[in-house]
């Protein structure tokens, strides 16, 4: 089952709210060979006390990231600035830990050319990147908001065409 290649991926909600859980998951991991990813959108980034020394600990113990961005579109996609991500994403580049980036295609959101040659052009700025991901948008978990009774902020949001994900592959240099 592990092979050369096998191990484990802590994803979300978001694995960077747990970091003290995390961070003793990876270390013992670690300790037995176990490669370690992290999936994270990077949101509770700081480098403010105590989360930056966590995160830097952390960091020791996590072998590839793997980290959905998007410069242009996140703050109308998630209503929130996404400096912190950005920041996150230039750390890691730093410290040289291999990232494999994803971004999620948005139709009338995020899939504008000029929006993708911005992310590229960002991407290319950092030296740790070791793949690149375009994730269609779905709608399989609009069934989640009606359930909470909360409006879905993509209503009427189709998914993207191939030929849209094609571009998005080429643009970006997605493998």
């Amino acid at each position: 089952y592990w092979k050369q290649k096998g191990g484990i991926t802590v994803s979300g909600g978001e694995p960077l709210l747990q970091i003290d859980f995390v961070t003793e998951l990876f270390r013992k991991a670690q300790e037995k060979g176990i490669h370690t990813t992290l999936d994270t959108s990077a949101n509770p980034f700081t480098t403010k006390e105590p989360f930056y020394s966590k995160w830097k600990e952390l960091m020791q113990y996590t072998d590839l990231i793997l980290l959905d961005i998007d410069p242009e579109g996140h703050l109308e996609l998630t209503g929130q600035p996404n400096d912190n991500i950005l920041a996150m994403a230039r750390e890691l580049s730093d410290m040289g830990k291999p990232v494999w980036i994803r971004h999620v295609l948005v139709p009338e959101r995020n899939d504008k050319d000029e929006y993708l040659y911005r992310l590229a052009d960002f991407i290319h700025t950092l030296k740790n990147v070791e793949r690149v991901e375009v994730l269609p948008y779905h709608t399989l978990g609009i069934f989640k908001w009606e359930k909470l009774g909360i409006p879905y902020p993509l209503e009427g949001v189709k998914p993207p065409t191939q030929e849209r994900i094609d571009n998005a592959r080429r643009i970006l240099g997605a493998i």
